[in-house]
């Protein structure tokens, strides 16, 4: 009989600490978002929470073709013998007497984590908030709370101290993996990095309202990889739902310009810029865009296609094609009868 060692540990809302024999890992966000590291490799699931999206990506030990097993992999030494996360975070006599008093409480911190009393772990991660990684976990708890201001606070300066992010995480032998909710209805996977921190702070800012300085955060990650599928989904439903400007809605139909129906992402981004294109007056445009995105439903949620089927009836009722709106209108209510306000345009609500 062998025992599995799996501690999952809440943190904030949607912020989990998961521990086994073999590693640790963060979670942050909702189901259907994270980012797993280990030592099997990397798993990136990107997701769109309430719609269904998601798809992952893979990086670690390539294996051979057809065979599932990791190309040379008779000729592997023997495994590294495993230690229990908690162990690991355990500083002998010796090393304590050589270990700086911040680092030791980071690692009394963590260690008081992995063992499920986070009330005790934070005022230690606390007197170690000068450490990047330190800051990093103290802002993440205090997610936990609703303390925003001080979160905000932590988060900024790990971010000042950005370049030494991850490092003790790294020295003491624990996968660090982030799936952080940027809006609502969006999440994206990160780690300990400036790009972590970014998307934190743009949590924080609209649960603040600060709407502008999420923007602005997202655009600085934009900018550092504009090929960031989930980021740029993100920016675009933040301009068009709490902007829906002209200039915002230009700048979502220019984040957009090159997406193709590639996956449910992809599907979702030329959703934003069907609304886009709509709002500045260019239902032709936002129709063949709509059109494009509802044309391919293998693999999309019913969420996701009801959501473009009903912005492509607002855009038939912008081109004053009524009798096109109407027929869409009864198809996606036979699919969906309580989608929106489909029932009551139709005249059938009780």
């Amino acid at each position: 009989m062998a025992f599995r060692f799996f501690r999952r540990l809440k943190l904030a809302p949607g912020v989990t600490l998961n521990l086994t024999k073999r590693g640790g890992s963060l979670s942050f966000g909702p189901r259907g978002a994270k980012l797993t590291a280990g030592t099997s490799g990397v798993r990136r699931t990107l997701g769109v929470p309430g719609t269904g999206l998601w798809y992952t990506e893979h990086a670690g030990a390539k294996r051979g073709r057809g065979t599932g097993r990791s190309r040379g992999s008779a000729n592997r030494s023997p495994p590294t013998p495993t230690v229990r996360p908690r162990d690991r975070l355990k500083l002998g006599f010796f090393k304590r007497l050589f270990t700086p008093q911040e680092e030791k409480n980071f690692v009394d911190g963590m260690r008081e984590l992995a063992l499920g009393n986070a009330e005790k772990a934070y005022p230690l991660l606390v007197k170690a908030a000068h450490l990047p990684d330190a800051a990093f976990m103290d802002g993440m708890q205090a997610l936990k709370t609703g303390r925003l201001d001080e979160a905000e606070e932590h988060l900024c300066r790990a971010g000042r101290k950005h370049a030494g992010l991850g490092r003790l995480f790294e020295k003491y032998g624990l996968a660090l993996a982030i799936s952080l909710p940027v809006t609502e209805r969006i999440s994206a996977q990160t780690g300990p990095s400036l790009r972590g921190i970014h998307l934190a702070l743009a949590e924080i800012h609209q649960a603040q309202g600060r709407w502008q300085e999420a923007v602005r955060n997202l655009r600085k990650l934009h900018k550092n990889n504009p090929a960031d599928p989930v980021v740029t989904l993100s920016l675009c439903e933040l301009l068009v739902e709490e902007s829906g400007t002209e200039q915002a809605c230009r700048e979502v139909v220019e984040l957009t310009k090159t997406v193709d129906n590639e996956s449910e992402i992809h599907a979702a981004l030329l959703l934003w810029k069907g609304k886009a294109l709509r709002l500045l007056d260019l239902p032709t445009a936002a129709r063949d865009t709509l059109t494009a995105a509802f044309r391919r439903k293998k693999d999309r949620s019913d969420d996701l296609l009801h959501a473009i089927q009903y912005e492509r009836i607002l855009t038939y009722e912008a081109l004053g094609a009524n009798s096109r709106a109407r027929q869409e209108l009864e198809k996606l209510y036979a699919a969906a009868p309580d989608y929106q306000d489909v029932a009551a345009r139709l005249g059938v609500a009780g």
